[in-house]
């Protein structure tokens, strides 16, 4: 079996401890253990891990494990291992939008949950594999079918009620998807997209210039507003000349 580092995201100190001598116990090796989504969010930046295994609740925290994992995964793709002591359907459903690799209830068993993480990681390997060679197009739900589109082509997505547009270099006008942008944006994982804020998904290979408080994108006049949030984050992903 693969030695994986592993992201705990659990907020019962007890609970972290006894899944830490689990898994160290595999021989893989807990990066850190987060009890909040800063501090999960945080982890996944500073040492990125193999798979996260993440609490639904989290008291304390400003998100749930589910909107953690969200986010995790617009920073690094990594398959999800959801711990649950929640077997409400609703929950069920809302996890299942950010496709985990599998689905938990509490008490579980640590033979259970090694047998999880083996068989996860393994089909995480595989699929990265498979998605390789098409890995820089999608197919996008277009008029009850579906159409292709290179990555490359993208400018932004920007969300826009129920739905998403797409722009693209290609065409004058956006494509329109019947979909959340939290959902769709896990098809942009790559290192040139950036989630700016909950509407708006940039390739900064497409950012043309860069002032304190906005930025503006390649065939595209009006201003974009940098979110104070998000402007730190941004100017790491940047290769920025300063003056003295």
């Amino acid at each position: 079996m693969d030695r994986l580092k592993i992201l705990l995201v659990e907020d019962n100190t007890l609970t972290a401890l006894d899944l830490q001598e689990i898994l160290e116990e595999a021989g893989h090796t807990v990066t850190a253990v987060a009890r909040t989504f800063n501090e999960a969010l945080k982890a996944v930046k500073t040492q990125p891990p193999d798979m996260a295994l993440v609490d639904i609740t989290l008291d304390g925290s400003t998100e749930n494990g589910i909107e953690t994992a969200r986010e995790m995964l617009l920073v690094h793709r990594m398959p999800i291992i959801y711990l649950t002591a929640d077997s409400d359907h609703g929950t069920f459903q809302a996890a299942k939008e950010t496709m985990p690799a599998a689905y938990l209830l509490k008490p579980f068993r640590a033979d259970e949950l090694k047998l999880q993480i083996e068989l996860a990681y393994h089909y995480f390997q595989l699929n990265q594999l498979v998605d390789t060679p098409s890995a820089a197009h999608l197919f996008l739900p277009v008029d009850k079918g579906y159409e292709k589109i290179a990555l490359r082509d993208v400018l932004y997505l920007k969300a826009d009620g129920a739905y998403v547009k797409i722009f693209l270099t290609t065409r004058e006008q956006p494509y329109h998807i019947s979909m959340n942008l939290r959902h769709l944006a896990q098809y942009f994982s790559a290192s040139n997209f950036f989630r700016l804020s909950r509407s708006l998904l940039l390739n900064l290979d497409y950012l043309e210039r860069l002032e304190r408080n906005y930025l503006y994108i390649v065939g595209h006049k009006t201003a974009i507003p940098i979110p104070a949030a998000s402007r730190k984050e941004l100017m790491k992903r940047l290769t920025v000349v300063r003056t003295k």
